[in-house]
């Protein structure tokens, strides 16, 4: 189902999706959440995108899950929500479908990133934020665990002690604070925003999509192996690179001195 609760178009070779709530802080609903999974999967499977930048319309990124339709019973976390046994709808929720995609993902944090929005971000590979935006892990303080990946990708990406003060205090975090964590790749002023997360992904974009797609995958195995499987695996990803068209432009427009005119085989 196609609404215009989640904006998506591509820009070259850049595929963007808007979250298009505003009035409501962009908060999630279940239509929406089922559209950004496919949306997700089908700039994957899109030869024609290179990468995937997320922002969102308004002065929020996403505040979280809906609470007041999951109240009401119709929202995520109501009966709407859940297969007949009674369990969630979870193997193709957007922070694991974030996880499995080969495609770069970019967070252009336009404004506040909180509960369910939070594990979003946190999915992404990259996160830029406007220097008003926040992060807010207020899940504890409402009772809650993060929803979808949290408790897994926070202390990977900031350590155990750091996630633990996050989580227990339910602490938000403004983008300079987030920065100095490490939960960010970079803060811009919120008017230069979409010029910088488009042209990091326009960055990403120029260079070799089989490469930058492998490399995404080999850094997904790496968190779960040890150095010498890892190494074993790195080298069985190396070898089909180097019979690719890619791999004799990357060579010739070295040797020739220009820009490289990858086309993805």
């Amino acid at each position: 189902m196609t609404t215009n609760e989640l904006l998506y178009e591509v820009r070259d070779q850049v595929a963007v999706l808007t979250f298009n709530r505003p009035d409501h802080m962009n908060t999630i609903t279940p239509v929406m959440l089922g559209e950004l999974s496919d949306r997700l999967l089908a700039a994957d499977a899109d030869r024609s995108v290179r990468a995937i930048v997320i922002t969102g319309a308004g002065r929020a990124w996403c505040a979280g899950l809906d609470v007041g339709a999951a109240v009401s019973g119709e929202g995520i976390g109501g009966e709407s929500s859940k297969k007949p046994n009674g369990e969630f709808n979870l193997r193709d929720a957007p922070p694991v479908v974030l996880h499995k995609i080969d495609t770069p993902t970019i967070a252009a944090l336009n404004g506040g990133a909180a509960g369910y929005g939070m594990d979003l971000a946190l999915g992404c590979d990259i996160r830029i934020a406007a220097d008003t935006a926040k992060l807010s892990a207020a899940y504890t303080a409402r009772g809650l665990v993060p929803e979808s990946g949290g408790t897994w990708l926070l202390p990977r990406i900031v350590g155990w002690s750091k996630a633990a003060e996050l989580l227990f205090t339910a602490r938000t975090l403004g983008a300079d604070e987030a920065m100095d964590l490490g939960l960010l790749s970079d803060v811009v002023a919120a008017d230069e925003l979409e010029k910088a997360s488009m042209a990091l992904a326009s960055e990403i974009a120029a260079n070799a999509p089989l490469a930058i797609k492998a490399a995404k995958r080999l850094m997904r195995h790496a968190m779960n192996e040890n150095l010498e499987d890892h190494v074993q695996r790195q080298y069985l990803a190396l070898l089909p690179l180097f019979g690719t068209e890619d791999f004799r432009e990357g060579l010739a427009s070295f040797l020739e001195k220009r820009p490289a005119d990858f086309q993805g085989r």
